[in-house]
């Protein structure tokens, strides 16, 4: 194998098989006639064999070259292509981002965030996972995900939380409903056991309220429970009751006909951050992704109840 070539040679040898001329192939090539003179004879003792027949007028490739010529381009193409792509991914302009997030907050967030930046970044892909805050922790840590916006479920050493914003937890209900009437502030200490909907224990919110709510004797089970809040939507329209959920969460499935009320005595929040790996940067794909986010976070008028904590 030849080891003293290098992509030098190639450039001059495919110069002068287009040109076929030392003169213009040294001109385009930004190099003495002698140094490509040079470089061709190097190419040539490295090979065993004469690549040009020259004459007066005009350079001629040799049989052998001739054979070459394609596969030297092809080369050529090959890695200038690769280094247009790594050019590409270190300025952020192509990549693949793997993210995961509570659904909420794609919602009201991310999705404008993704949408911006495939319009500004179109070779630029995303995956999207949506995922209980444990799960997401565990997705981050393994590198099932570049990063994520989510909950501390049980804070990791392994892992830096950025916080994004804060999510008040409030009492949600159908607008007939006997806690959607009255004008004093609703607190913990008002709410029965009755008719409440709760999550189950392997959600984000489920597990949150498990370690956090002042009302555990709700929070033990026994009753009903969904495990999104999809459902949630669709128990309390028609089957009625009432949950406890954060604000932005109430927010993506309420309506008309659903009522969010702020709970107190306690206040009970949550904290929602950007979820990273210690030791591990982001790729440039995912910082632009980050910075769509959080520009998004702060230009998106926001529900009643949440407190956006991210600088500008």
């Amino acid at each position: 194998m030849n080891r003293n070539l290098s992509l030098r040679h190639f450039r001059a040898f495919v110069a002068v098989a287009k040109t076929g001329s030392f003169t213009v192939a040294a001109k385009d090539l930004f190099l003495t006639q002698s140094a490509l003179t040079a470089t061709i004879q190097q190419f040539e003792e490295e090979i065993g064999f004469k690549l040009f027949d020259r004459s007066t007028r005009r350079v001629n490739l040799t049989a052998e070259a001739e054979r070459f010529e394609a596969q030297a381009e092809h080369i050529l193409r090959q890695f200038d292509s690769a280094v247009a792509d790594l050019e590409s991914l270190s300025q952020g302009r192509r990549g693949h981002v793997r993210i995961a997030a509570a659904a909420s907050v794609t919602q009201y967030f991310l999705a404008r965030a993704m949408g911006e930046l495939k319009r500004d970044y179109p070779d630029i892909t995303v995956s999207l996972y949506d995922a209980a805050s444990e799960q997401v922790e565990r997705m981050v840590i393994q590198g099932e995900v570049d990063f994520a916006f989510a909950s501390p479920h049980h804070p990791l050493d392994e892992l830096i939380y950025t916080p994004l914003f804060e999510d008040r937890f409030g009492l949600l209900c159908h607008g007939q409903h006997r806690y959607a009437r009255g004008r004093r502030a609703l607190n913990w200490a008002d709410l029965e056991a009755d008719g409440y909907v709760g999550f189950t224990a392997d959600t984000g919110i489920g597990a949150f309220l498990r370690q956090h709510a002042p009302r555990q004797d709700l929070m033990a089970g026994g009753g009903s429970e969904v495990s999104n809040t999809s459902s949630l939507s669709a128990v309390l329209r028609h089957a009625g009751g009432y949950s406890v959920l954060p604000a932005l969460a109430a927010a993506r499935i309420g309506g008309q006909d659903l009522v969010f009320r702020p709970l107190g005595a306690p206040v009970l929040t949550r904290q929602v951050s950007l979820v990273t790996r210690k030791l591990r940067s982001l790729s440039p794909g995912s910082e632009l992704l980050v910075q769509y986010l959080l520009r998004t976070l702060h230009n998106t008028p926001v529900p009643d109840g949440v407190r956006v904590l991210a600088k500008p």
